[in-house]
């Protein structure tokens, strides 16, 4: 199977937490076999963790034992400062976040405003020191005008110790107060692919999504008429896959097994 899967792709896009990492801790076989994908063809790190910048991310990476430059990671800390430059171009912003949302938005050029009542954007991402004065000050952010843009919604975050909330319960907690995100950049979103596919200016049929959440990764990557691949080493099962009805292209045990080509094909083309 090796050559069946392996030779279809010049570039992969991998998910992290959950494919090659729980928080900090590597997965088994994942530093090996992203090597080997490195040696195959081109890979971008397309996460929606938002806690961390391009650099810390790379930083993260190196200290669990991976080689990973930080211009070949794009998290959805990155992706909103680069969408909202794009669009709106270099503009005063409030944030529910942390630092390296904070760091990416600071280095596009955006000011992060002292006070929330007169800013053109609230940009929402996972919060693990989130507070109510925090919520408070979104909402009067949001009641002030300010375009919501959410990093991403996913609703839970793999860790060593199970699952944890992620950015999806800061924006369903201003949801609870009557907005929803005007924008949402990350997975499944088409600007995370969007942006992504830009920088490998390859046909689609020759780049898979690599993930392990069916709701994210495989929705999106499917939805952007790339293939895609689930492992089965963070959120989602074979069993989520009959439930939801989301169909990866392939599916593997872990990311050591995908870059042997130990794969199972689910959808024939």
């Amino acid at each position: 199977m090796t050559d069946a899967f392996l030779s279809r792709y010049d570039a992969f896009l991998l998910d992290v937490d959950g494919v090659l990492v729980r928080d900090v801790e590597p997965i088994g076989g994942a530093v090996d076999a992203l090597a080997r994908l490195q040696d195959l063809g081109c890979v971008y790190l397309l996460t929606n963790n938002s806690t961390r910048s391009r650099a810390q991310h790379a930083e993260r990476l190196s200290r669990s034992g991976f080689s990973i430059s930080s211009d070949r990671v794009l998290p959805s800390s990155y992706l909103a400062a680069e969408y909202l430059s794009d669009t709106l171009g270099a503009i005063s912003i409030w944030t529910i976040g942390e630092e390296g949302l904070r760091n990416e938005l600071a280095a596009a050029g955006h000011r992060l405003a002292d006070a929330p009542d007169a800013v053109d954007a609230l940009v929402v991402g996972m919060d693990r020191g989130l507070t109510y004065d925090g919520l408070a000050s979104a909402f009067v952010a949001l009641r002030c005008g300010a375009r919501f843009i959410a990093a991403n919604e996913d609703g839970t975050y793999p860790t060593p110790n199970g699952l944890r909330p992620g950015a999806g319960a800061m924006v369903g907690a201003l949801r609870g107060m009557g907005f929803a995100p005007d924008v949402v950049i990350g997975k499944p979103s088409p600007i995370a692919f969007r942006m992504a596919l830009a920088r490998l200016a390859l046909p689609r049929e020759r780049v898979v999504m690599i993930g392990d959440r069916l709701e994210t990764d495989i929705l999106g990557g499917r939805d952007a008429g790339i293939d895609t691949a689930l492992v089965l080493s963070g959120i989602s099962s074979t069993e989520d896959v009959e439930r939801t009805g989301i169909r990866p292209t392939w599916i593997a045990e872990d990311l050591a097994a995908l870059s042997h080509g130990e794969v199972v094909r689910t959808v024939e083309q």
